[in-house]
């Protein structure tokens, strides 16, 4: 329970989004979701931090190595890593497709390499490792009453929530010299300079860039909420609750489009318990 107690502070101290979500779930399951997120968190991380570009490379190679004892069976319950330990035991209660790690580690990769997106399609990709693999692992977790079609609104709907990420973070990015959106896109709008500067470049359609995108990752959230009726009552407001928080974050971008320039957009605290209760009572928010 000490593993778990450590996976729910990581949960609630570097997702709060995630965390207003998960707190809807009964005990067994919101703790496997912690032990989940806290090793999502650590891959995260690595790709984040500040390390050589080689030590990362390492560090994510001990992260499969960690899979691959928890697929085993070979964690004992005294090792000294505690979200190893929350999550082998979260595996042997659910049956949680493991794999999904491994795409996201992949999705960790392609930053490292310095991957740009020409397309849409190739993004897709990206976003599937990185945020679709988080939907497929939850869903380990909730159970679900139609796995195939669970597993394809999962990862629509994570295409959606990454989307958002992407509009949300677009300064903080390009500032640490990544770009996600398609490059195509960027030239459809004349965007091509990036978004290092708190102002759109002079002749760039920056509004109309983030309306596209945004019109993208709505439709994203139509398709991806299909998801809902395939999920238990507890399970299904988590899911609410958590996606209803980026949507509503979207509709924020949308509306102010040059407020992604000047810093992160975020919801308050009572906003967001707002939706979380919304989804508890069984509406999307």
């Amino acid at each position: 329970m000490a593993a778990y107690r450590y996976c729910e502070a990581v949960t609630g101290l570097q997702a709060r989004n995630f965390s207003y979500g998960i707190r809807l779930l009964p005990e067994p399951k919101r703790l496997a979701m912690s032990a989940l997120y806290a090793l999502a968190r650590r891959v995260d991380d690595i790709g984040d931090g500040e390390l050589p570009p080689e030590r990362k490379a390492d560090q994510l190679l001990r992260t499969r190595d960690l899979l691959d004892e928890i697929r085993a069976g070979e964690v004992a319950e005294d090792d000294t890593d505690p979200i190893k330990v929350a999550l082998a035991d979260a595996a042997r209660r659910f049956p949680i497709p493991l794999g999904g790690f491994d795409e996201l580690i992949d999705g960790v990769e392609m930053d490292l390499k310095g991957a740009e997106y020409r397309t849409y399609e190739q993004l897709k990709v990206y976003c599937r490792c990185v945020a679709g693999s988080i939907g497929r692992l939850s869903l380990g977790v909730y159970g679900c009453e139609d796995p195939v079609r669970g597993a394809e609104y999962a990862d629509t709907l994570g295409l959606a929530l990454q989307l958002t990420n992407i509009l949300r973070d677009l300064r903080e990015d390009a500032v640490n010299g990544r770009t996600y959106l398609p490059a195509e896109d960027l030239a459809r709008f004349g965007c091509e300079q990036g978004f290092a500067l708190a102002r759109p470049q002079a002749g760039a359609d920056f509004a109309g860039l983030v309306a596209f995108e945004a019109a993208r990752a709505q439709q994203a959230f139509a398709e991806g909420l299909r998801l809902l009726p395939l999920l238990d009552r507890r399970s299904r407001a988590c899911t609410a609750a958590m996606a209803g928080i980026y949507h509503r974050l979207l509709g924020r971008i949308a509306s102010d489009p040059e407020s992604v320039l000047r810093g992160r957009v975020s919801l308050p605290g009572w906003e967001k318990a707002y939706v979380a209760l919304s989804g508890l009572a069984g509406g999307r928010s």
